[in-house]
């Protein structure tokens, strides 16, 4: 029984592909705004894999069965090529939970009717800076014609920048450069190497294999395959037998798989769960994560960067979408914060420890959504921003806490002065005795308050102001008491003065202890923010590590097989590359953890610049 591609897929975010990047009427490329939001809305990690090869090969075939459908990439019937510009359908990972599958179909290379080699090559160039796998499709066999039809690997290094600085940096590529598959349609011949069968791998590494001298002739046969060697990290070979009988190949999409080739629906097979279980997340230098948000932002840097006549820049690059990211990071983790506190402003008033502690928990959440989304905020200016926002916002919260508060306290004690102000209006203490009753009141009052306002942030201040007030009244009732002597009179005065003096301590010390309350959570959150930053510090420089060592990997095994062919010279050059390459990256690491460090070093010293302010206040 034949064996067909299996249906193994979650349902689509895309019902059909959309143009990412097309011809604008000025003839420069342009990226489609409707295919942007799409990729605005993806906020997962993407696994972006690109066709590329001569029109006409079948190359959207393969990218509609890797979407899980029969139709959805133009196939075509006839010798013009279909798809124009690139197109893009974004899926669910069929294997790679929390993942979308970003699956890039590319115009054809080499359409005799556009005749323009530039933008085949601005095409080929831009597969190259947005995917994480590469599938360069071709016909018949692969031998030096067809890689000679890749020419587009050898103008490469014309058409791409590690960094800006550098006139050739080409050695760095394999960094940053995807994962390659060269899938051969409609192959025929039998894979033998020396008379022995070989693999598709092995047919592929046999086709790259360098010729020995230094002839024009011999450099121009190897320029391209040391390239395609030079320039990806990992290489795989799958050979396509033809699909179906000839007469049926021009509505390959609508034919049913019992009427295609089991030999070629079981390489199809191969073909696709090669591509998801092996290609990996889309990744930026530094070994950042790509998500569909930042997948758009980067088309859009890169086709700009092409349509302004300059050449993309992989350093750029990150410093542009670090740019935009940094931001965005900023206001999302804002928006967490302000949206938990706004919840709680509902419930106001409420104790300090009790509005400090959700502070304290939004403050660490806010900072935990800005650094899963920021990158490469080298000197800490937007989580500095992030940090001062989130401290004034909070600040706002505590007055209106405190306002809150105020309002409850003032209320309460208005009801429970209620009737003590009636008498007043009525001159029920302008009587022998009258100040005495007076103070037993206003004693049941404050009593009364206290039991029902001990937990208020500003219950002790509204008391102050409330004692202060009644003063005036209570004055007036002690010099009218006909029944207290001048003595009577003046030590009662005093005793009041003191019950106010011992409120306004009391206010202070409510104020104090208000103040170590902030200042704790102050610390605490501070202690949060420095242990995040030290995590996002260690897994940014474990991705810069295994970036440098994937790349080093490739190198040597590379330079292991120049050695095997007996291409000493080339093998020594690649030994010196390689001794540089490893300087470079140490280098880089070091850089990177020391911006770190010094990031840390500036969030402590702000830290302590606040907690010197307020243990001011305090004093």
């Amino acid at each position: 029984m034949c064996i067909s591609v299996r249906q193994l897929y979650s349902p689509v975010i895309m019902d059909k592909p959309v143009c990412l990047i097309d011809t604008g009427s000025d003839g420069k490329l342009c990226v489609q705004q409707s295919a942007l939001q799409i990729l605005q809305k993806i906020q997962q990690p993407v696994v972006v894999v690109a066709v590329v090869g001569l029109y006409r090969t079948g190359k959207s075939y393969l990218m509609n069965r890797l979407a899980g459908k029969q139709k959805g990439f133009a196939l075509g019937s006839t010798v013009e090529s279909k798809t124009k510009g690139i197109w893009m359908w974004c899926v669910d990972h069929p294997t790679k939970a929390g993942t979308t599958l970003v699956l890039l179909d590319t115009e054809g290379l080499g359409d005799v009717d556009k005749g323009d080699s530039k933008h085949d090559t601005n095409i080929f160039c831009l597969a190259v800076l947005l995917s994480s796998t590469l599938v360069y499709n071709s016909r018949g066999t692969i031998d030096n014609n067809a890689v000679e039809e890749l020419q587009y690997v050898t103008e490469l290094t014309e058409c791409i920048k590690v960094k800006s600085d550098e006139a050739d940096d080409s050695s760095e590529f394999v960094k940053f450069f995807p994962s390659f598959i060269w899938t051969v349609r409609d192959f025929t011949l039998e894979r033998k190497i020396d008379g022995k069968d070989a693999t598709e791998n092995e047919y592929l590494e046999f086709a790259l294999k360098l010729k020995p001298g230094t002839s024009k002739k011999v450099v121009a046969y190897n320029f391209p395959r040391e390239c395609i060697k030079k320039f990806f990290p990992s290489r795989t070979c799958f050979t396509f037998p033809f699909p179906a009988a000839p007469e049926k190949l021009s509505h390959l999409e609508s034919l049913d798989p019992s009427e295609l080739s089991c030999d070629f629906l079981e390489v199809t097979d191969r073909f696709c769960k090669f591509v998801f279980n092996e290609s990996h997340v889309k990744k930026l230098k530094d070994g950042i994560t790509v998500t569909g948000r930042v997948l758009g932002n980067l088309a859009k840097t890169y086709v700009d960067t092409i349509a302004s006549g300059a050449v993309p820049c992989l350093e750029n690059a990150v410093i542009a979408m670090a740019l935009i990211e940094n931001e965005a990071a900023v206001k999302e983790g804002l928006a967490v914060y302000q949206s938990g506190m706004e919840k709680l402003k509902g419930s106001f008033p409420l104790e300090l420890k009790d509005v400090s502690s959700e502070h304290q928990r939004l403050s660490s959440m806010a900072t935990q959504a800005f650094t899963k989304r920021s990158f490469r905020d080298t000197d800490g200016k937007y989580l500095k921003s992030l940090e001062e926002n989130i401290n004034k916002l909070f600040d706002g919260y505590l007055r209106q806490n405190e306002q809150a508060s105020k309002r409850r306290c003032e209320e309460l004690l208005s009801s429970l002065s209620a009737r003590t102000t009636e008498n007043l209006k009525q001159g029920f203490y302008t009587k022998p005795g009258g100040y005495d009753l007076f103070c037993k009141d206003l004693e049941d009052i404050v009593n009364n308050y206290k039991s029902q306002a001990n937990k208020e942030v500003k219950a002790e201040e509204v008391l102050k102001e409330f004692l202060k007030q009644k003063s005036v009244d209570s004055q007036a009732i002690l010099q009218a008491d006909k029944k207290l002597t001048e003595k009577e009179k003046e030590i009662k005065q005093e005793r009041e003065k003191a019950a106010l003096l011992q409120q306004e301590i009391k206010a202070r010390e409510e104020k104090q202890r208000q103040l170590e309350e902030v200042m704790k959570a102050e610390k605490q959150s501070n202690e949060e923010r420095m242990r995040q930053m030290e995590v996002k510090m260690k897994e940014e420089l474990r991705l810069q590590r295994e970036e440098a060592d994937r790349a080093m990997k490739s190198k040597l095994k590379e330079q292991a097989d120049l050695l095997q062919k007996g291409f000493k010279e080339k093998a020594e050059l690649m030994k010196q590359e390689m001794e540089e390459f490893k300087k470079q990256s140490a280098e880089a690491q070091r850089n990177r953890a020391r911006e770190f460090a010094e990031m840390l070093e500036n969030t402590n010293r702000r830290h302590e610049q606040t907690m010197a302010m307020m243990r001011q206040q305090q004093r």
